[in-house]
């Protein structure tokens, strides 16, 4: 029953799209029983038509009105630059009433109707991601109007001529409901806002509750609810957890952040690609073909009733339709993969890339540098692990806002749960004094005092021990930037040398780090820069892309945290793919050191690398490649390219050659260059080249407004699954556009030779109509 009751809703949801559809159809009733009954006799008698019947005259009426409505559409798409090739529907319904052929009549307007009706339901399904979209717009917002936070209040706070504030006017209305409900576009900035549980977030704004759960995924298709605290900005079209939140407008609805996605949807929607306006113009050639055939099957013949067999069958529905629904399934699939394209020609140009560009920090690799490993101060007496170390660095610096902060943090807050993990595994247990080390079976740190130093590192007590995590002449000295340590008792049985590093360890000897003796106190400042780098020395040296945070415990150096710019976890497989699709050359744009650059690199099977730029020189590298690109083949070698050296800082000696593991043939036609990256310093770039393509976490930036593909997860992976998307999108319209004129073109000369009667052609032809259209519906279909 319910499957029933489904039908006839989808049937009633068809009649609704198109009204016209069910009166063709009850119009069959009259025809068949009414057809031919004429109560006026013969007093309708016209010269063309002749004396039709009760039914015939439905038929004919239905006709008129739907000729005019065709008409009517095909000046409009005329006023809008499009060609309308309506004209052989007008022309083949309007012969089919010339030659009496009212059945054939009512089949020309059932296949009209359910051919709009198809497509209403094709397009509505091709768009179904984007409405989705549009669909979970936020239309209202609740302003608070309580004393002190309403609109109302702010403009009238209720002072009196002394000077001082009456709480006691505040109507009772507003003390009656703590909020009013407004359309989103009438929220200005700074209103306090409420988010009921469930509700969507109407505008942008700054967290003014404690915490709040987030679902972002409307936004950036992020699985996972964020949680979020006081202070953090709120982004319109999330949509709030299991409690209410209050916020403060920072932007307006119309600048807001889902705002923006749904111009970017909507623009798309209403652009039209390029291929799709060929298609338009191809549609003109094929009505002057059908329109020859059904001519000279007339003038051969001489029976009119044959121009009519041909001309029922001659539909440019494969052009007219298939080809733009195949571009709106294709749009509709990037957006459920989270892409968002500014205009339906991106789309094209996405399956013909032939390089691309790629900004290295926060696009290739992870956007904060990471944790890779702990070393150990040899030599240095400590019960403590790498685990102790990270998880108290981690916790000192959550406090700071350095740039390392955050991957020391993160690496800290994993070391923490392996730490518990190891109580709660039995560990609890352990005898005096491993027992009391720190870290176990607390399940949070106790901090104290927490100080950060800018520029040179933070400090803080952390389960009763002084914690220093940052350079090396602040981890190791003490509060008074002096290194205290008992000169007796340090060995020398291994000459100066030893001697020397001993008395520099931070665990032998009175020894500070700088380098000038403080008159009268015989003690030396620190800053000592031989010395600092004896005890880098004893650590071992880091790599060119590496960077490192020192840690003291209780006043001993301990260890350092080696952190460097880490690929994301797909980045190689994501370039793996995009070899895979033909992409000839992956390059990478860094305003890096070369030496870091190149560890990337060979990482993640980059190509060629361009390193130590600044952003004009990213600009100069895109449009030097596209140039030699479309050059010919003896151009695109990028060492012998003088732009291509002005950009890189290589010089006509060669003493920095700038490598390129791939070969490229001449290219056939202009290739597409892509540029890949997520900062502002990529927005200049990404407006160059030929397509543009910010990665984004679903937040507004300046890469965005620059490009032309907005990937909306932060996920490098969606570079290759959008051109092929793309390439399966313009494979799919061309095949649905190819048999669709191909079977048309076939009928037609069938009907030429009498093969098919006026009426089996026009069902034939709605059937030819419906294959092609379910083709192109088949772009949705995920086989990438």
């Amino acid at each position: 029953m319910s499957r029933l009751i489904r039908f006839f809703t989808k049937i009633l949801d068809i009649c609704k799209l198109v009204p016209m559809l069910p009166v063709v159809v009850i119009a069959a009733i009259p025809l068949a029983l009414l057809g031919d009954w004429r109560p006026w006799g013969n007093a309708m008698a016209i010269p063309v038509l002749g004396n039709p019947g009760f039914g015939q005259w439905l038929v004919i009426a239905l006709v008129l009105i739907i000729v005019i409505d065709t008409v009517r559409g095909m000046i409009d798409d005329l006023r809008h630059g499009q060609v309308g090739v309506d004209v052989l529907a007008v022309v083949a319904i309007l012969s089919t009433v010339a030659v009496a052929e009212y059945w054939a009549s009512w089949a020309v307007t059932l296949m009209i109707t359910s051919g709009e009706a198809i497509e209403e339901y094709a397009q509505a399904k091709a768009e179904r991601s984007l409405t989705a979209l549009m669909e979970a717009a936020p239309q209202t917002a609740h302003v608070v109007n309580l004393p002190g936070v309403g609109r109302g209040f702010a403009a009238d706070k209720g002072d009196s001529s002394d000077g001082f504030r009456r709480v006691g006017l505040a109507s009772a209305a507003a003390a009656a409901h703590r909020f009013d409900t407004v359309p989103v576009e009438q929220v200005q900035l700074g209103d306090v806002l409420m988010v009921l549980p469930g509700e969507t977030v109407p505008v942008d704004g700054e967290l003014l509750s404690g915490t709040a759960t987030l679902d972002l995924s409307n936004i950036n298709g992020e699985p996972v609810p964020r949680e979020v605290f006081a202070g953090a900005r709120v982004m319109s079209g999330a949509v709030n957890g299991s409690t209410a939140l209050t916020m403060r407008a920072t932007q307006v609805a119309a600048d807001s952040q889902y705002q923006r996605i749904l111009e970017l949807v909507a623009s798309a929607q209403e652009s039209r690609p390029a291929v799709v306006k060929t298609a338009d113009r191809l549609a003109v050639p094929f009505t002057v073909l059908s329109l020859v055939i059904a001519g000279v099957a007339w003038a051969v013949s001489g029976i009119p009733t044959r121009f009519v067999q041909v001309l029922v069958l001659a539909t440019p529905c494969p052009l007219l339709i298939a080809a733009p629904v195949a571009y709106i399934a294709g749009t509709g699939r990037l957006a459920a993969a989270g892409v968002l394209i500014k205009a339906q020609d991106v789309l094209e140009n996405l399956g013909r890339v032939t390089q691309v560009f790629f900004d290295k920090t926060g696009t290739l690799t992870v956007k904060q540098p990471q944790v890779v490993r702990v070393e150990m101060l040899p030599g240095a007496e400590t019960r403590l692990n790498e685990d102790h170390v990270l998880m108290m660095a981690g916790v000192v610096e959550s406090y700071s806002v350095h740039i390392l902060s955050k991957g020391i943090a993160k690496a800290g807050a994993d070391a923490m749960a392996r730490l518990r993990q190891r109580f709660a595994d039995g560990q609890r247990l352990c005898p005096e004094p491993e027992a009391s080390w720190p870290g176990h079976g607390r399940e949070y740190p106790v901090v104290k005092n927490i100080n950060e130093d800018s520029g040179k590192g933070v400090s803080g007590e952390v389960n009763g021990h002084a914690v220093r995590v940052g350079r090396l002449s602040f981890a190791a000295a003490g509060e008074d930037g002096f290194l205290t340590a008992e000169v007796a008792g340090v060995s020398r049985a291994d000459g100066p040398r030893q001697e020397e590093a001993d008395l520099l360890s931070p665990l032998h000897g009175q020894s500070p780090l700088g380098g000038d003796t403080e008159v009268g106190s015989g003690r030396t400042i620190a800053g000592n820069t031989k010395e600092k780098e004896t005890l880098r020395t004893r650590f071992g040296m880091l790599q060119p892309d590496e960077m490192a945070s020192y840690v003291s415990v209780d006043g001993q150096l301990i260890a350092r945290i080696v952190l460097r710019d880490v690929p994301r976890a797909n980045t190689k497989t994501a370039l793996a793919n995009l070899h895979e699709l033909g992409v000839t050359k992956l390059a990478m744009l860094t305003g890096d050191k070369h030496a870091s650059a190149e560890i990337i690199a060979d990482e993640v099977g980059i190509d060629e690398v361009h390193a130590e730029l600044f952003p004009e020189d990213k600009v100069a590298a895109v449009k030097a490649a596209t140039e030699a690109s479309a050059a010919p083949a003896g151009r695109a070698n990028h060492a012998a390219s003088p732009v291509s050296d002005a950009v890189d800082g290589i010089r006509s000696d060669g003493s920095q050659p700038s490598r390129s593991r791939c070969s490229r043939a001449a290219a056939i036609r202009k290739p597409v260059t892509m540029m890949v990256g997520d900062g502002v310093n990529d927005a200049p770039v990404l407006a160059v080249a030929d397509i543009g393509v910010a990665m984004t976490d679903g937040t507004s930036t300046a890469a965005s407004e620059s490009a032309q593909v907005v990937i909306m997860n932060d996920d490098i992976a969606a570079v290759p699954r959008a051109i092929a998307i793309a390439r399966r999108t313009k494979r799919v319209m061309l095949q649905a556009v190819i048999a669709g004129l191909v079977l048309a073109t076939i009928g037609m000369i069938a009907a030429a030779f009498n093969l098919i009667p006026v009426i089996v052609g026009a069902f034939l032809q709605e059937a030819i109509d419906v294959v092609s259209i379910l083709w192109a519906l088949t772009a949705l279909i995920d086989r990438d």
